[in-house]
């Protein structure tokens, strides 16, 4: 890729710097932020044993290696009399403690779910916090039977747990050769968490759209090594806040109203100019091969690989079959203020992992939002899903039969990933339990351009405006002024009169806001005073400028400088 410079604009408050690149003030401020990873969970009305694997919802967290840490899939979904959380972890050496007490349960192989009610919010648990552990067990490792001895509930009390006697249950199963407590090669355990929604104080499950705070902890032991490891990352037990989201029901994408205009554009790699990254981590087509996979596996990149595989099982004998596919499509291609109408991403499916045996997969799509490198891509270091956003059943191919393409409806994270100015990152995966579930398809590196991946979205301009200033940030002396001019652009249609007001405004600084409403297009010039003449400090101040007519709000930052200096340097980005 060609060299291009962008200009960065170093401001200096007596030697304090301030790094802007190519963006505004907030969004710099605001960079670093944790992310808020979500998990969608569908709803069930089936019972169990029958509650089918495939549509639970999954995330994943973890990485597989030779020893600590472990890996998990987790799957999620709920009933009208029930949460049903599993908990799929590969793991070499299995550990338990034959004599467990409460408090020793997270020192061995166990699992720990949190669940807080009032969203992902707090500092501490409260009544409406719950904490759920279970062990993995000798007795029970491989046939589905309760586990008084094994398993342990706590609630809030508003600054750590207060273990309950809280009815649940857990079941857990081995996939093992060797036996528990020793240094042989086995696959892994799972553990299933069933909370009655009665034992949260409910009457039946959360209403469609309820979002609570949840937390996961896999805990590890070797036998000579002791780790535990969380989803999200930087949970913390005690603090709800750190937890990631549980939203019940799985996501929906609305239109803009009064969009004007019906334009479409294709994205696939190596056409018009698009790259479109993508790869496969796990087991690829080939199961990774042949075992032992433990000191290898987690490190398989297949950088270049003309068609991917998705797959995954609920038994952990195969988990060398698993395999998840990563894409990143550029949406600089969209014109900006645009409204996207709808979103589709198409795949190529052109065989299955035995096709004889070959069983309808429900694909999963996942939001991510961080970079990657297609040639360092591995199951260890790819990233860990925001969000499911989107789900289709891919039917096996019969043996000679030809392909066909997939489609999933991704309206809400293109809209999202607009939105936010970055490329749609994807993952793809499924919470598939059948042996031979893979789905081969073609990847960006594929022959055939038309069997790329590809996205196809269409937009319109959005009905409202847009707000630009000239400038944005003023420089001034400690007791002067600046002077902003708000542009107001007019799209689909608007031609109403809109109404100007300030937001919150900082101490130390006052707004000259004239009266009268705008038409656009049309401007409006706002001046920004500085009220303390003898100041030697430097400071930013932010004047929130709020914009509205006809039901459309919308809020342009103007920021004062004082005593601060503007030096304009080439960064080279490569």
């Amino acid at each position: 890729m060609k060299n291009s410079i962008r200009f960065l604009l170093l401001t200096v408050f007596f030697g304090l710097p301030m790094l802007l690149v190519g963006r505004p003030v907030e969004t710099a401020v605001q960079a670093g932020a944790p992310t808020t990873r979500r998990i969608n969970v569908p709803f069930t009305t089936a019972v169990e044993p029958d509650i089918p694997a495939a549509e639970r919802g999954i995330l994943w967290f973890g990485e597989v290696g030779p020893t600590t840490p472990s890996y998990a899939d987790v799957r999620i979904i709920y009933n009208n009399e029930k949460l049903h959380v599993t908990f799929h972890i590969i793991d070499r050496y299995l550990y338990y403690d034959p004599t467990p007490t409460a408090g020793e349960m997270a020192n061995w192989d166990a699992a720990t779910l949190y669940l807080n009610l009032n969203g992902n919010s707090g500092s501490s648990p409260t009544s409406s916090s719950y904490r759920f552990i279970g062990q993995l067990d000798a007795l029970n490792a491989n046939q589905q039977a309760q586990r008084p001895d094994y398993d342990f509930a706590y609630v809030g009390n508003g600054s750590g747990w207060t273990q309950t006697g809280l009815a649940f249950e857990t079941f857990a199963a081995t996939q093992t050769t060797t036996g528990l407590n020793n240094q042989g090669d086995d696959a892994g355990w799972n553990i299933t968490f069933r909370i009655p929604w009665s034992s949260l104080g409910l009457s039946g499950p959360p209403a469609q759209g309820t979002v609570w705070g949840l937390g996961l902890t896999m805990h590890d032991e070797d036998g000579t090594a002791h780790e535990n490891r969380d989803w999200p990352e930087g949970l913390s037990s005690t603090s709800p806040a750190t937890w990631g989201q549980m939203h019940f029901g799985l996501p929906s994408y609305t239109p803009p109203a009064g969009v004007t205009g019906d334009n479409t554009v294709t994205i696939r790699h190596g056409e018009n100019g698009a790259v479109v990254p993508d790869g496969h981590v796990g087991g690829a087509t080939n199961c990774g091969g042949y075992p032992p996979f433990w000191d290898t596996w987690g490190n398989f990149n297949y950088a270049g690989d003309f068609q991917i595989n998705i797959q995954n099982q609920w038994n952990l004998g195969d988990w060398g079959c698993f395999s998840k596919y990563y894409v990143t499509f550029p949406l600089d291609t969209l014109p900006p203020d645009q409204a996207i109408l709808s979103a589709e991403l198409t795949m190529y499916h052109f065989g299955n992992s035995l096709p004889s045996e070959a069983q309808p997969s429900l694909i999963q799509v996942f939001s991510v939002d961080e970079d990657w490198n297609e040639n360092t891509l591995v199951w260890n270091n790819a990233p860990l899903a925001v969000e499911n956003v989107a789900r289709t059943w891919v039917d096996p191919l019969p043996l000679g039969g030809a392909g066909k393409y997939e489609t999933w409806d991704l309206s809400g994270a293109v809209a999202e990933a607009y939105a936010n100015g970055q490329p749609l990152r994807l993952a793809l995966y499924s919470a598939d339990s059948a042996r031979h579930s893979g789905k081969y398809f073609g990847s960006s590196e594929s022959g055939v351009s038309i069997r790329r991946p590809t996205l196809e979205i269409t937009y319109g301009a959005a009905y409202g405006f847009s707000l630009s200033s000239t400038p944005q940030l003023q420089t001034a002396d400690p007791g002067s002024s600046a002077q902003f001019n708000v542009a107001v652009s007019p799209a689909g249609g608007f031609d109403t009169a809109v109404t100007f007001q300030t937001g919150s405004i900082p101490a130390g600084v006052s707004v000259n806001l004239p009266d009268g409403t705008v038409d656009p297009p049309g401007n409006k010039t706002i001046t920004i005073s500085h009220e303390n003449p003898s100041q030697t400090t430097g400071g930013l101040y932010t004047v929130p400028i709020i914009v509205s007519g006809d039901g459309v709000e919308r809020t342009i930052d103007l920021y004062l400088l004082v005593n601060g200096s503007q030096q304009f340097l080439p960064l080279v980005q490569r």
